[in-house]
């Protein structure tokens, strides 16, 4: 039941990484209250615009796939698990850091409690 529960949870974890690919995307009309705007503090000065949102685009794409595939994965106890869920924490929370925007309004819809998730996976993980 746990496993199930927690597989349920990190799939649920992974999809909402697609709503920064939505925003990356511009698939929906932004407002400031939807979250990530589009800059990086680290690469908004480096990449222009609209490479830095298709860039954004594919790499939360593929941490969603991440965290969907170690959900799916709990439910058959791979021996490779725990190094999976350590990736994929690893990988989102880098992406959430590096592509967040460097202001502190607004944290919880740009990701805090995304990086909050993965760090204690992170400790489960290791401990």
């Amino acid at each position: 039941m746990v496993n199930t529960l927690a597989g349920i949870f990190l799939i649920l974890h992974g999809l909402v990484h697609f709503w920064y690919v939505v925003l990356s995307y511009q698939l929906v009309q932004f407002q400031p209250e939807m979250g990530w705007s589009g800059q990086s503090w680290l690469f908004s000065s480096l990449i222009n615009e609209s490479t830095l949102r298709s860039l954004t685009g594919l790499l939360f794409i593929a941490a969603a796939m991440l965290f969907v595939i170690s959900g799916i994965s709990l439910f058959f106890q791979p021996q490779w698990l725990n190094t999976l869920l350590l990736v994929s924490s690893i990988f989102s929370s880098l992406l959430l850091i590096l592509f967040w925007d460097g202001n502190l309004a607004m944290i919880v819809q740009k990701g805090i409690i995304g990086l909050i998730i993965n760090l204690v996976i992170i400790t489960l993980v290791i401990l």
